[in-house]
């Protein structure tokens, strides 16, 4: 009778041993999918502040992924060293407080790229595109804004600020209904220096179409460029747009709309834009979960992107959502050392109730190693059983996993922003994050990982555990036996 066959006939032999280790492999292997899976798993977010955008998507930058690049730059120029490299830049400055490093971006490091936006642009069912730049303050040279005479400005920038659109009837603000031109027109693709106005600056400065803004660098209000725009249209609002951040220089009224380039120049920083958002129309309604799978499937650099559906939602990778690629990352690792320690102490349990038979096998000349290799045999018949079967139920306890863990992360922001609370003052209306749905996605690759984690796991407990007890001279182990 050769290895194998024993192996066979041991494992049906003896039922509850087989049972107590199938079950050990199948929750280990489980929990080991379950892992791997809420590692890539796809959350759909819904922003609660963000107003539908139409049959449309619209792409933002990821901010998970902009810190990922500013800690990779930072450690490439040195983490004690001064640098400027791809648009990052670390210097040391002397305060009151002695030397203190000091770190920012330019708009090269921050701003969508052109080029992915012009691929995602001519993907099949899209039929137009919008680019937004970020909300860009500047100093009003010729006018007055709009201020709370009541609070204390001299924290405030004491400026304006302007939005430049590739095309304005795209901008989220008018596709959602809340920003309409009560006189003259928007802002068009080949317009140049043109600007949009709300009606209370023009009611305050006495303006009409036609007119021409002065804005400069708010930062060298007497010395930097000063550059004109011209009034084209004048805008009502349903409701006060929500301010980016706080502070009159971004209150509603004092959103200024221009052409794409222009904010750039006004705030000193020509030819290097900041686009902070872009919208895709979509032709055909009835084509939008198509479209935008092919979308998805555009060669660009997804990890610096948010895509963002009609209804606020976006899908991000786990990786993307606060830590939960590094949680799931260090639950693996505590599976696999866990399983490991179970799996050792069950064979040692094992080949200790198996004491007579392996006395016999030795008795009859039958080698240690042969020995080692029947548990193991024995071993891989039943995880292969197992695991098998934890591929079925794999996706239903994994999806479990991944609410659990999202659910904890939520929570967990949730309470830090309750004790921060009273420490931080805002007077601006902070975006509201809503967890709609969690896909994980079981693929080929992480079943074939699995069964080799678990190939190693057994087979590492088995050598280890047969070591322990077939150390022993066959002697004294043949005397335990009496």
């Amino acid at each position: 009778m050769n290895v194998f066959q024993r192996a066979r006939r041991s494992v049906t032999r003896k039922p509850v041993k087989s049972i107590l280790l199938f079950l050990v492999v199948f929750v280990i292997s489980l929990f080991l999918l379950s892992g791997m899976a809420s590692k890539t798993a796809s959350i759909n977010t819904q922003d609660k502040t963000r107003q539908a955008i139409g049959a449309g998507l619209s792409l933002e930058a990821n901010e998970t992924n902009r810190h990922k690049r500013i800690e990779k730059i930072s450690k490439q120029i040195g983490e004690d060293k001064e640098g400027t490299l791809d648009g990052f830049y670390q210097k040391k400055i002397d305060t009151i407080n002695g030397v203190q490093w000091q770190v920012g971006t330019d708009n090269s490091f921050e701003t969508l790229k052109i080029d992915d936006i012009e691929k995602i642009a001519v993907v099949s069912g899209i039929c137009d595109y919008n680019i937004r730049t970020a909300t860009t303050p500047v100093n009003p040279v010729n006018f007055s804004r709009i201020e709370d005479e009541d609070i204390d400005q001299s924290t405030d920038m004491q400026g304006v600020c302007l939005v430049g659109n590739r095309d304005m009837q795209m901008d989220a603000n008018v596709l959602s209904g809340n920003v309409s031109v009560k006189d003259g027109r928007m802002v068009g693709k080949n317009d140049v220096d043109v600007c949009v106005v709300s009606e209370e600056l023009v009611e305050r400065n006495g303006l009409q179409v036609g007119d021409k803004l002065q804005f400069n660098d708010y930062h060298n209000r007497e010395n930097s460029t000063v550059y004109e725009a011209e009034i084209i249209g004048i805008y009502t609002v349903q409701q006060y747009m929500t301010p980016y951040m706080s502070g009159d220089t971004f209150r509603s009224e004092n959103v200024i709309f221009t052409n794409l380039r222009f904010p750039e120049k006004a705030e000193g920083s020509e030819n290097e834009p900041l686009y902070e958002k872009a919208y895709f129309k979509i032709e055909d309604v009835d084509t939008y979960d198509t479209v935008k799978e092919k979308v998805k499937e555009v060669d660009i650099d997804w990890e610096r992107y948010d895509l963002i559906d009609n209804n606020g939602n976006y899908d991000a990778m786990s990786a993307n959502f606060n830590d939960l690629e590094r949680i799931s990352e260090i639950m693996i690792m505590v599976i696999a050392l866990a399983s490991f320690i179970i799996l050792f102490l069950v064979f040692v349990f094992w080949l200790k109730s198996r004491v007579q038979e392996v006395g016999i096998f030795l008795a009859i000349g039958i080698p240690k190693l042969q020995i080692i290799e029947q548990v193991l045999l024995e071993a891989l018949m039943i995880a292969v059983v197992a695991v098998s079967i934890s591929f079925l139920i794999a996706p239903t306890v994994s999806k479990l996993t991944a609410n659990y863990l999202v659910e904890q992360q939520v929570a967990q922001e949730k309470e830090e922003k309750e004790l921060d609370a009273d420490k931080v003052g805002i007077d601006f209306q902070e975006t509201e994050q809503e967890v709609t749905d969690i896909t994980v996605h079981m693929t080929t690759q992480m079943m074939m990982l699995d069964g080799i984690c678990i190939l190693v796991l057994i087979s590492l407990s088995v050598v280890m555990a047969g070591t322990s007890i077939l150390r022993r001279n066959p002697k004294y182990i043949l005397s335990e036996m009496s």
